[in-house]
């Protein structure tokens, strides 16, 4: 499997379009939720891929300080195949790609509910009471180093 760590200048017409096919196929169309997804912050961000021969299958973007915000934070997390790891490391390469490409010292997420403890395990904190976002559950987590 291979990683991917692109600026959006750097994505190819075709990496952008398969990226945004399966974030519309894991939030939209699998989660049933209806949400802006052309939100403006794919520009200010890093794009953080595996993929193998038969396409992406974990992503997330990093999204530079200021944008969603005042910290760098990490969004858009997803894999194809659950239960085989993707997930775990799909987060770690993201918490790196913060660390050492934006020199962040904390980063800040709006995490479903759900994903709680999946964020725990990478030392995130919550931070915030729960949220309804787009109709789904949310809070604010917060990861310092």
């Amino acid at each position: 499997m291979d990683l991917v760590i692109k600026r959006f200048e750097e994505l190819s017409v075709m990496e952008l379009y398969e990226i945004l096919g399966v974030r519309v196929a894991v939030f939209v169309v699998e989660q049933n939720c209806a949400y802006p997804e052309i939100d403006g912050k794919d520009q200010h961000s890093y794009h953080v891929f595996l993929k193998d021969n038969k396409g992406i299958k974990a992503y997330l973007r990093v999204v530079d300080k200021g944008v969603s915000f005042e910290e760098v934070s990490i969004g858009r997390v997803l894999t194809v195949e659950r239960g085989c790891g993707l997930g775990d490391r799909i987060l770690a390469e993201g918490i790196k790609v913060a660390k050492e490409r934006v020199q962040a010292d904390r980063v800040r997420i709006g995490a479903q509910c759900y994903a709680k403890k999946f964020y725990e395990r990478a030392g995130f904190k919550q931070v915030s009471e729960e949220f309804l976002e787009d109709g789904i559950p949310h809070i604010q987590m917060l990861l310092e180093f």
